[in-house]
């Protein structure tokens, strides 16, 4: 293509520069073709048809899938090309969920919007929905299959830009369906919360879990003291709800919502992100100091922490001890204000408001339940804050700013920059550099570590020493990053991670969008909010140095660990019945075990069953041998493990299980 290459679209003269296909130089063009199953992000799927354009010359194309070449003539809204519009979104419908009033999805709903658009009035097909049970098992997700359209998104995000492929199409045919790994429930299956599969659906077939009504409850409730916290993510993305750009802060008008709606104190999350930079920065130096569990992995994000429970336990003591903020507010502020108040923990509510869906599978932790009471009772997604202001019928453009209550609203920039990708790291290194070298640094931004790329990289020199940094978005990146430090091909000593592109302010609980620069609009507004601040380093904090003189003492010390710190672990990815491939007639016959976990998994264990199963077979062993698929035996860093009758087998290989299942079935001729 040179400069002068164009197409003509509806008359009109477009230049064809870096497009990949119709649809992107359409939508150049100022044209909004209607399309369910396109993403920029996502590879092309081309299966609604609702892009098609005619092309002089080849007729009818879908335009998200046809490259353009120069000279094309494109024709977007011929009679022919309505009217098949038409069909295919009555089509959609007629297969679809009626309840569209009580849809939460109702006001951002795509297939809603294109009827609309289309000018549908009536639905001449009959209706086909089979009236599918809902998924609610997820304390993230709910999952509702009589409202799917069969886009693909949520299928192509999950596995190409989050790499975890749990949920994907099952059967043919009209039967067709979205479910997750073996037809589970999503809490069942390696789901790690993240939501992403909710933000690019749509239509309300997958949606954040609400806890409205709970939040409700509580406030209602003349016994309990309700505090809010608020992420920093939250404010440059609240407004979008009513009517302001992405980006625009808002913060004095949510903390003046949240007052109005009956919450006794308003607080910032960004005051225990300051709280989290110096602990997890002097972390960060005792373990550069004693060279062990390098690099740190950052443990802000509880999607990613789930991730490498589920899926490179080896990893686990990388990740750092700290609890995310979220979860240090909630531990924090029971300790402290049932002290002040005079009242017990169980009658004090926290409430996050949370750019993310994962928050609220975190809030659920048994680390963060003890004795029945938890630290962060419930979790509101930034949609959900939004619905309650609406239900509370106020005004939000119209309320007058209020301000965050002390001492757990006071912050710097660093705690609020936590909301991008990239700010975790930024906000570590405006502390490590000053601590290392006892030296106060005027400037405080590390513009370096910022960008959109899922990996980023630095390298930075303290007292003679290089420091090697990575930055991801996105768990695929994330796994890509892991697979290389595992192989050696690549060093770091600190990895900061965030399941969602481009960090919070792209979590799966903002504000709908599908444009990538609504995303962009927000992490500008974050760094604009940390510019406005009078600090910007966590160390800065009054209110934080107090903290540590009057209640928690030194950093890292008993107390604070104790408060402010938590352990991970290996975890399953499937959980349920085991699975049996292979059944014996006898009820003396053996039993085989291999354990499917993700730590024996990826260590080979299905290379083991493969060939026990092709040893059975050969040998004629079928209803001798009873070959089951476990889901965990929680032994992952000694995996594989198979258990062959009564003896349990770690590091396992196919010819050590041969040797057992030999032994087993020659004793017993």
């Amino acid at each position: 293509m040179n400069e002068y290459d164009h197409i003509t679209i509806d008359n009109k003269q477009v230049t064809i520069e870096n497009e990949k296909n119709l649809l992107e130089l359409i939508r150049k063009a100022g044209i909004n073709l209607p399309t369910f199953c396109y993403h920029s992000e996502l590879s092309v799927y081309g299966a609604c048809r609702l892009c098609m354009v005619e092309v002089e010359g080849m007729g009818l194309v879908p335009s998200c899938s046809t490259p353009p070449s120069p000279n094309m003539k494109v024709k977007t809204n011929t009679e022919e090309i309505r009217k098949m519009r038409k069909i295919i979104v009555e089509l959609l419908l007629a297969n679809h969920s009626q309840n569209c009033p009580t849809c939460q999805k109702s006001a951002n709903c795509q297939l809603q919007a294109l009827a609309r658009r289309l000018g549908i009035t009536e639905i001449r097909f009959k209706n086909q929905s089979r009236n599918l049970p809902v998924d609610d098992s997820s304390p993230s997700i709910v999952r509702d299959p009589n409202k799917c359209v069969l886009c693909g998104d949520c299928v192509r995000i999950c596995s190409e830009v989050q790499s975890i492929g749990a949920i994907d199409f099952a059967f043919r045919g009209a039967k067709t369906i979205v479910i997750p790994s073996f037809g589970k429930d999503l809490d069942k299956v390696e789901c790690v919360n993240c939501g992403q599969c909710a933000r690019v659906c749509p239509t309300g077939a997958l949606i954040p879990k609400s806890v409205v009504d709970d939040v409700w409850k509580a406030l209602h409730n003349p016994k309990k003291v309700v505090i809010a916290q608020i992420a920093p993510a939250v404010r440059v993305a609240i407004g979008e709800m009513f009517g302001l750009e992405p980006g625009v802060i808002s913060t004095g008008q949510t903390v003046a919502a949240l007052k109005a709606i009956g919450f006794h104190r308003v607080y910032d999350t960004c005051f225990t992100a300051d709280l989290t930079v110096i602990e997890e920065s002097n972390e960060f130096i005792r373990r550069i100091a004693q060279n062990k569990h390098l690099p740190q992995f950052t443990s802000c994000c509880p999607a990613w922490v789930k991730f490498v429970e589920q899926y490179y336990p080896d990893f686990v003591q990388h990740l750092s001890s700290c609890r995310s903020p979220q979860q240090m507010f909630g531990a924090l502020t029971k300790e402290l204000l049932s002290a002040q108040l005079n009242i017990k923990k169980e009658d004090i509510v926290v409430v996050s408001v949370m750019p993310c869906t994962a928050k609220k599978f975190e809030a659920e932790r048994t680390e963060f339940n003890h004795n029945g009471i938890k630290d962060v009772d419930h979790v509101l997604t930034t949609q959900e804050l939004g619905r309650m202001i609406e239900e509370a019928g106020l005004n939000f453009s119209n309320l007058e700013p209020e301000s965050f209550n002390l001492p757990f609203g006071f912050k710097t920039g660093a705690g609020v920059i936590f909301g991008n990708s990239g700010g975790v790291s930024e906000a570590v290194l405006r502390y490590v550099t000053e601590k290392l070298t006892g030296e106060r640094r005027e400037n405080y931004e590390f513009k370096n570590v910022r960008g959109d790329n899922g990996i980023r990289e630095m390298v930075f020199t303290l007292g003679g020493r290089d420091y090697t940094m990575a930055i991801v978005s996105g768990l695929g990146n994330a796994r890509n990053l892991l697979e290389r430090i595992k192989s050696n091909e690549t060093r770091y000593d600190f990895v900061e991670v965030m399941a969602c592109p481009g960090g919070c302010v792209g979590g799966a609980g903002q504000p709908v969008f599908t444009d990538v620069e609504t995303r962009r609009k927000r992490t500008k507004g974050i760094y604009e909010n940390d510019r406005m601040l009078e600090l910007h380093k966590s160390q800065d904090n009054p209110y934080i140095t107090e903290l540590y003189n009057t209640f928690l003492g030194e950093v890292g010390g008993e107390r604070a660990h104790g408060l402010l710190h938590t352990h991970y672990r290996s975890r399953k990815r499937i959980i349920d019945k085991d699975m049996h491939l292979s059944y014996s007639d006898k009820e003396e016959g053996l039993e085989v075990n291999v354990c499917f976990g993700t730590g024996c998994f990826i260590k080979g264990s299905q290379k083991i069953f493969r060939g026990i199963l092709d040893y059975i077979n050969t040998n004629g062993l079928k209803n001798k041998v009873n070959v089951i698929a476990s889901f965990c035996f929680e032994s992952c860093d000694r995996g594989p493990v198979a258990r062959i009758g009564d003896e349990v087998i770690e590091h396992c290989t196919v010819d050590t299980a041969i040797e057992s299942i030999r032994r087993y079935t020659e004793s017993h001729v």
